[in-house]
């Protein structure tokens, strides 16, 4: 049996508020603008290049394997040709740019700057000593890289190294679930907790069609209801689903310890509402429509 010392779900709730201010990147016209700089001109390509640039110049099977929930065919429109244009190195800069650009626009350049944020930066690259590499493709990509020096980039880094422990953890949990890509979308956005189908078919490369069928294979298994709801299987599933997350993604939070994590989590919760206060995310994100 697993022991922890940690409070019920501590770390689920620390991640929930540090993995935003990560993300903010990704919604922001910073990113897509510091890569055309680069050559780079389609704005979709963002995502993609952004968070792939650490494992090198890959092709689109590795990034279909670790992003795991976006349609192959829309990630091959842009990895590997992008490669041609911008090497990893320059996209890793322009990403770190575009960080510092939207962290200073959403925060202020107060609370970028203050004693604050140089705290959870050293709690957040504590817990992130303590991350496992093997079987985290992602995670051991971006534990390569040097910490900025910057407080508020050495922040964003560490949530990087956070947010990627926990990602390649749980996509080991949806594979044991026998959850393929756009099931593992449907059910999350089925849970009230993942973003709106309308989002999602519009960023993640899959056809209304796709959703649909989806939809019908996890009827079939029993996880789904007629009108798209989670069916009492379903919702145990997305629930051990998180369970078996969490287990995967404890050490970087037992490595900081109770008191660390409830200090980290009441630090990036500050700073998260500030960055959704100030329009970090789309109004349409979420909701099941």
């Amino acid at each position: 049996m697993t022991t922890t010392s940690l409070p019920a779900r501590a770390g689920r709730h620390c991640h929930n508020v540090v993995n935003p201010l990560h993300s903010t990147v990704y919604f922001s016209p910073d990113l897509p603008a510091e890569l055309a700089e680069l050559g780079v001109e389609d704005p979709s390509a963002a995502y993609f290049v952004g968070r792939a640039a650490a494992m090198g110049p890959v092709g689109p099977g590795t990034v279909a394997a670790t992003f795991y929930n976006f349609s192959y065919d829309l990630i091959a429109r842009h990895i590997p040709r992008i490669w041609s244009v911008a090497t990893p190195e320059d996209v890793l800069a322009a990403r770190l740019r575009a960080a510092d650009r939207t962290l200073r626009r959403l925060l202020g350049d107060a609370a970028v700057e203050s004693p604050e944020m140089a705290e959870a930066a050293r709690l957040a690259l504590r817990a992130a000593e303590a991350g496992a590499r093997h079987a985290r493709p992602l995670f051991a990509a971006h534990a390569d890289l040097p910490v900025p020096e910057a407080p508020h980039l050495a922040y964003w880094h560490a949530a990087t190294l956070l947010r990627e422990h926990r990602g390649d953890g749980h996509l080991v949990a949806l594979l044991d679930a026998e959850l393929d890509g756009v099931e593992a979308l449907v059910t999350h956005t089925a849970s009230d907790r993942g973003a709106s189908r309308k989002w999602v078919l519009a960023t993640r490369g899959w056809s209304l069609e796709d959703w649909q069928a989806a939809e019908e294979r996890l009827r079939g298994r029993g996880l789904l209801d007629g009108a798209g709801a989670l069916t009492e299987a379903g919702t145990r599933l997305r629930a051990d689903l998180e369970d078996t997350t969490d287990r995967l993604d404890r050490a970087p939070y037992e490595h900081l310890g109770a008191a660390g994590v409830a200090r980290l989590t009441e630090l990036a919760a500050g700073f998260t509402q500030t960055a959704v206060e100030a329009g970090a995310f789309p109004a349409d994100l979420f909701g099941k429509g």
